[in-house]
């Protein structure tokens, strides 16, 4: 599949959901489990939230767990899948342009799981705002796509895959001060499209907001 990188991403976006991806995988991202389960739970905020998968889970494990995405149709499933679970209270979601908007918060976690894309995507400014949206003592949780999977190499050339120092840099760019308490890279086991396994490369940044 071919995409036009200056494509209007709300479009590209609602147009994923309606055609590509139209159900949830019912699947939690595994560094958030991981990450999570030593952190006491609060309010929380996703970036990018898709079908709502991270929140859901987050929502069931003691969170106030709110997730923003682009497309309205992934958010109006969420909100479905959250109602059905009886999560309504616990779980919302808001559909929105992260590059123009964002919740205001404060928030104790604010996760950004995989928010890459092959069109337009302000993703500097995102991170930048999304680590000024945090209590002090709150934190960021990143996890990003270090490199393209071993099965497609060249199947979205638009799609930006950071480093470790790129995600750092974007997240200072709000001058809200923090520390920094994990940056790696970390290797997932996965499957291709025809079964195959593989291994993907992923970054994985953690910090907090410093209390002064």
């Amino acid at each position: 599949m071919t995409t036009d990188p200056t494509q209007d991403p709300a479009s590209f976006w609602e147009e994923f959901y309606l055609t590509r991806r139209t159900s949830s995988n019912g699947r939690v991202t595994g560094a958030l489990q991981q990450i999570a389960a030593g952190l006491t739970p609060g309010t929380s905020l996703d970036l990018g939230a898709s079908h709502g998968d991270d929140v859901i889970w987050l929502a069931r494990h003691g969170w106030t767990a709110l997730g923003c995405d682009i497309s309205a149709v992934a958010v109006e499933r969420a909100r479905i899948r959250a109602a059905e679970l009886g999560l309504a209270e616990q779980a919302a979601f808001q559909c929105c342009d992260l590059s123009l908007a964002m919740p205001d918060g404060p928030f104790d976690l604010v996760t950004a799981l995989y928010l890459q894309s092959p069109v337009t995507l302000q993703r500097a400014l995102i991170l930048g705002q999304a680590v000024a949206r945090l209590r002090p003592g709150g934190h960021l949780l990143i996890v990003s796509h270090a490199a393209p999977p071993p099965w497609t190499p060249k199947a979205t050339p638009s799609t930006v895959f950071p480093s470790l120092d790129d995600e750092l840099v974007s997240i200072a760019t709000s001058d809200v001060p923090f520390d920094v308490i994990e940056a790696r890279v970390v290797m997932r086991s996965a499957k291709g499209p025809d079964g195959q396994p593989a291994s993907l490369k992923d970054n994985l940044v953690l910090v907090r907001r410093s209390q002064t």
